[in-house]
């Protein structure tokens, strides 16, 4: 019996090889999430302020803007992001939402960080929603997402979000409904605006009748919620109901993590008029401290009421009252 033990093992050696052998392997190196963007954007990041201790993204040299640019993307695009840092530190470019291989990933560990006057291009997609071969439903990618730093300070970008670096990334659907202006940017980092405080928060403008967007994210290590006054918006992937019988929440206040982000359409002053309309973190002492603004709600011929200006004096009277 001892004798045939060597040979049995050579038996299993050779079934257990060829079962094996049948397994299939999974590419080490997986291409680009497209090989034709159809669209290329280029971003430079740059110091911010007299003293340079923000950073921002910018669409030109030396112009950065906090939060960066808003990149737009329809369901089926693929788009080429040119990141050219020309600041003295680490950056990079991570995003959420979208489409893309570790070699787009923007973080340390995947070699996607950007050295002071080098660039890189990081390629993202978003894809259309179907049905996978088990019968659920892969949802797309349509949505209100963002970007950010993932390089700077930390290996988690922590010092590259807290100086700004970081904007709103918007992933529509075919059908979506359009915004009549260009959308609403709202972050909340630590207890600022946009890295601002009232009364130096951004004061939105709008015409009465149309439609706008707000695109809100949320940044840094506080829980926040937001509240816009004298409008209200469906708790739904774009802030619209499917029909008069769709039983989604309708809700006029939002809680806002670390990283989140969502976002809406309104019809501007629908029900309630012209205005200087509020909109702010209800944490209560987050509100107290500045994280507030205004929607400016103008007449139909694009002018504000004496009323309305009169508002908005003194609002920026009242926040500027040094409490904060």
């Amino acid at each position: 019996m001892t004798r045939r033990r060597p040979l049995l093992i050579v038996v299993i050696l050779v079934v257990l090889a060829a079962g094996l052998g049948s397994v299939p392997t999974i590419a080490q190196e997986p291409p680009q999430s497209c090989n034709d963007p159809n669209k290329q954007v280029t971003l430079y990041a740059n110091e911010k302020g007299p003293r340079g201790r923000r950073l921002g993204y910018g669409r030109k040299p030396h112009k950065p803007r906090i939060p960066g640019p808003t990149i737009h993307m329809t369901e089926g695009d693929c788009v080429q992001v040119n990141l050219v840092n020309d600041s003295k530190e680490k950056a990079g470019l991570h995003f959420h939402g979208v489409d893309y291989t570790v070699l787009s990933d923007g973080t340390p560990h995947n070699k996607g960080c950007v050295g002071p006057g080098k660039s890189r291009t990081y390629v993202v997609s978003a894809h259309r929603p179907g049905a996978r071969p088990d019968g659920t439903i892969d949802p797309g990618s349509a949505g209100y997402w963002h970007y950010h730093d993932h390089c700077n300070g930390t290996p988690h970008g922590t010092d590259g979000i807290r100086k700004g670096l970081f904007g709103g990334l918007i992933v529509r659907r075919a059908g979506d409904p359009r915004p009549d202006r260009r959308p609403f940017v709202v972050v909340f980092n630590g207890r600022t605006i946009n890295g601002r405080r009232a009364p130096r928060t951004p004061i939105f403008k709008a015409n009465i009748g149309e439609r706008i967007e707000f695109a809100v994210i949320g940044h840094g290590n506080l829980m926040h919620t937001f509240h816009l006054h004298g409008h209200r918006w469906a708790d739904t992937r774009n802030g619209q109901l499917s029909g008069v019988d769709d039983m989604s929440a309708v809700i006029d206040n939002k809680t806002l993590g670390p990283a989140d982000s969502f976002g809406f359409s309104v019809i501007a002053g629908e029900h309630v008029g012209e205005g200087a309309w509020m909109y702010h973190c209800h944490v209560q002492g987050h509100s107290d401290a500045g994280m507030a603004g205004l929607l400016v709600v103008r007449g139909p011929d694009g002018k504000m009421s004496a009323s309305t200006k009169a508002a908005v004096r003194r609002w920026k009277r009242i926040e500027g009252g040094g409490h904060h």
